[in-house]
């Protein structure tokens, strides 16, 4: 079948040398911006005019218009006679083509062949088409490693481990023939009640914009004919209620802007929300006058699926679709995915006089410069390898593994953990200890066959290991465990759970997926192992319907009557080690104080239940540390770390997470004072671990303003450096800092004041080690090209 295809595929055997060499060694992450890469060429602009200039107004609008693969399909296959009907003049982008379908990876491919020699020979321009796909946790299609939830990813703090699993989803979507992605998700989340939070990096800018560099580098690498296109997502200030112009600078772009100076980012995805009261799909302000004009962005901005017709049929701030596709082609989208729903208008538009062909040319011309840079307009491009295809081999979900186990944060400890030898019977109590719909977060393939789709997955491709399963295969023969749901997620404690009336239709074929060939929750049992186990450990929280993309819940206590199924355990007597899943913080201050432990384990991947079995047993010392503050009220106001909390009271603070071991710092070093011009100055200090176990201390450099009038936020994340340390064992750590790190954006432009600066160290933002006083000198400082360095040095 490949043979009758005029494309080569002969370079299999280099194309895997190379991902292998990115997966060993991941390509260090440039810390500041010199000058970004253009996003076109001379070459690439006379290969694209040549080609525009042959085209009519259906083929060009076509490259700026996406669609499902399943309109250009019959029966589950290709279909020439569908081609010709929905698409008779090509199209830009095939939208989500892997994670609508089920397929195995060397179908998948084959499918993408398909359609791409169909585009290469029986239509006029003769353009294959960009395949699209989410990529947040890994590439999200049947049989792929699936890997932690990007919140839990944040609690790593690692940006090497970021960029080494951004380069095995590259090497998956390579293969099948994919070259764009809709990732990553960089919008500062300030609410555990955002259903999307889970896809975010956390509250904070510089952990955001340095793990989102990394991501990019992984994934997008230096060179887009052999990388996959990263897509910035969502621009900017989602999920927050921001209309500050100062803020969205300084904080909401700058993951956007890092990604764009830093790694060389040359696709946005605007939000579906509104700045200044006017949807962001249609804003010039936020689309023309901020990303192109002030941050210089000169690459492809592409919509969110239906974005453009809401701005008629969801915002009411359009009369008619044609008047929204108008409206977001001026503000600046160029991409219409993920049906033609409003571009088709155009023509119209166009006869009307509401818009110039000029525009319409403009985002053709950067849909096909994507093509190019992506090889896709060479003679004979590459559209996969050739070869069977795994999507999860062993080094893949040895990653998948160190992700998860890096990802879980351990909260509290009171000596419990980790469980000792003279533990022989544990109960593992609770709805999420022996299913693995606890394990996916939103956009992995799992969840978007479930929620979106309706269907059924199979857990076992690739295997996903639930908590049951791993501690089953770590614990010693002759420990016992006992395990028993007790209660389900979301229904009453002692209810049976029925398969129909369940609310909202599309939630209820998810939650059927969820709890088909669950056993029903059995209360009485599950307190009776409880009183006769040793431990408690009670798997609870979220599950794949319970957080999420149109999954919103009425508030961020665990869920149900799970509060009340705990306080039961609790009851016993018995030492309770509480394992918390999901995609967001869950209170737990109605009985913190009566835990033994508390783990939170977020939505852990594919390796999730052997990581937390690891951890619980102390094969692994814990490392995570929250990206988030962790709240301990329902307060729905947007809280961060940098602001102080003011009234909200939390449990846990930014950058918190214990470890078995402990750490002392020490004998820190700065210059007293810097000069404002100064390129960067060193910050040095000792790391020691004073405990017993080998272990991870992720070292937090903050700053704060000593004068009480200053402008800059109470306290900022500025540095951070990972430290693997030997029981026993002592490193010194040098950070060093540019003065331009301090930029502020006043009176429309960046700006570095002096003064003095408490420059702090510690394990969380409120567990502060070590401080010392730096004055900068010097009145204040213009930047005017803007931020150019963005991240501490670390050594």
């Amino acid at each position: 079948m490949i043979n009758k295809y005029t494309m080569t595929f002969n370079k299999t055997l280099l194309c895997f040398i190379i991902f292998l060499f990115f997966i060993l060694e991941p390509p260090l992450v440039a810390q500041n911006a010199d000058n970004s890469i253009p996003f076109s060429t001379a070459p690439i602009d006379a290969k694209v005019e040549a080609i525009m200039s042959k085209m009519t107004l259906q083929e060009k609008l076509a490259q700026i218009e996406g669609i499902r693969p399943m309109l250009i399909m019959e029966d589950g296959k290709f279909s020439e006679e569908k081609f010709r009907e929905v698409i008779p003049h090509g199209i830009g982008h095939i939208c989500q083509f892997s994670s609508s379908l089920a397929m195995s990876p060397n179908e998948l491919r084959d499918f993408v062949r398909e359609v791409q020699h169909y585009l290469m020979t029986e239509t006029k321009t003769k353009i294959p088409a960009i395949f699209h796909e989410e990529a947040i946790t890994g590439f999200a299609t049947q049989g792929a490693t699936t890997y932690p939830q990007q919140i839990g990813m944040g609690c790593t703090w690692n940006p090497e481990l970021i960029t080494k699993i951004a380069n095995t989803t590259r090497q998956n979507m390579r293969a099948a023939g994919a070259t764009y992605a809709l990732s990553p998700m960089l919008d500062i989340s300030r609410t555990a009640h955002w259903e999307r939070i889970e896809e975010s990096y956390g509250e904070d800018a510089y952990l955001t914009s340095l793990l989102g560099v990394s991501f990019i580098k992984g994934l997008q690498g230096d060179d887009f004919r052999t990388g996959v296109a990263t897509t910035t997502k969502h621009f900017a200030g989602y999920g927050s209620q921001n209309d500050n112009v100062k803020e969205l600078y300084e904080e909401y772009v700058m993951p956007h802007e890092a990604a764009m100076k830093v790694a060389g980012s040359k696709s946005v995805m605007p939000s579906y929300g509104k700045y200044k009261g006017l949807a962001v799909a249609a804003n010039k302000e936020m689309l023309t006058d901020i990303l192109r004009t002030h941050l210089k962005f000169d690459g492809v901005v592409i919509s969110d699926y239906g974005a453009i017709s809401l701005i008629h049929s969801g915002h009411k701030q359009a009369t008619s679709v044609k008047e929204a596709a108008v409206m977001a082609l001026k503000a600046g989208i160029d991409i219409e995915v993920s049906k033609p729903i409003a571009f088709p208008f155009l023509p119209e538009a166009l006869d009307e006089g509401l818009i110039q062909m000029e525009t319409i040319d403009a985002a053709v011309r950067k849909s096909l410069i994507m093509k190019a840079k992506l090889g896709l307009l060479d003679k004979n491009p590459q559209i996969g390898v050739d070869q069977d295809l795994d999507f999860d081999p062993p080094a893949f979900r040895q990653l998948a593994y160190e992700g998860a186990c890096q990802s879980i944060v351990l909260l509290k400890n009171n000596g419990i953990l980790p469980l000792k030898k003279e533990v022989k019977k544990i109960g593992l109590l609770g709805p999420n200890g022996s299913t693995v719909h606890c394990m996916l977060g939103d956009y992995t393939y799992q969840s978007m066959q479930s929620f979106w789709w309706g269907n059924s997955f199979n857990p076992n491709d690739p295997k996903i290991v639930t908590l049951h399963e791993g501690l089953k295969s770590k614990l010693a023969k002759d420990v016992e465990i006992m395990q028993e749901r007790g209660c389900d997620w979301s229904a009453p404690l002692e209810s049976i759970v029925k398969m129909d009336n369940l609310g909202d239709s599309r939630l209820a074929k998810v939650k059927m997926i969820a709890i088909k060939g669950v056993p029903q929750p059995d209360l009485n049992k599950a307190v009776q192992i409880a009183s006769k186990s040793d431990v408690i450990v009670a798997a609870v929280g979220e599950n794949i319907y319970l957080c999420g993309e149109g999954r919103e819940r009425k508030g961020i206590r665990l869920p149900g009557e799970q509060e009340a199924f705990v306080q039961k355990l609790i009851d016993t007597g018995k030492p309770l080690v509480l394992v918390i899943f999901g995609g967001r913080q869950q209170l737990v201050s109605k009985f913190e104080d009566k835990c033994a432990a508390i783990v939170q384990a977020w939505f852990p991947g594919e390796e999730g239940g052997n990581a937390i079995a690891d951890v619980l047993l102390g094969n692994v010392n814990p490392s995570g540390k929250l990206c988030v503050s962790y709240p301990a009220t329902e307060s729905k106001i947007e809280t961060n770390y940098k602001n102080g909390y003011g009234d909200v009271k939390m449990q846990y603070p930014f950058g918190y997470g214990l470890s078995y071991t402990s750490f002392k710092y020490s004998k820190i070093k700065s210059p007293k004072k810097v000069n404002i011009n100064d390129n960067r100055f060193n910050i040095s200090l000792k790391v020691k671990n004073t405990g017993g176990y080998d272990g991870a201390e992720i070292v937090q450099l903050y700053v704060s303003p000593k004068d009480p009038n200053s402008s800059l936020k109470f306290t900022q994340l500025k540095g951070f450096k990972r430290l693997e340390l030997k029981a026993g064992e002592e490193k010194t750590v040098t950070f060093k800092v540019s003065p331009e790190q301090l930029a502020q954006y006043k009176n429309q432009q960046w700006i570095v004041e002096g003064g003095s600066f408490d420059f702090k160290i510690g394990s969380s933002s409120s567990d502060i080690r070590l401080s010392k006083v730096i004055k900068i000198e010097g009145e204040y400082k213009i930047l005017p090209k803007g931020r150019s360095v963005f991240f501490s040095l670390v050594e």
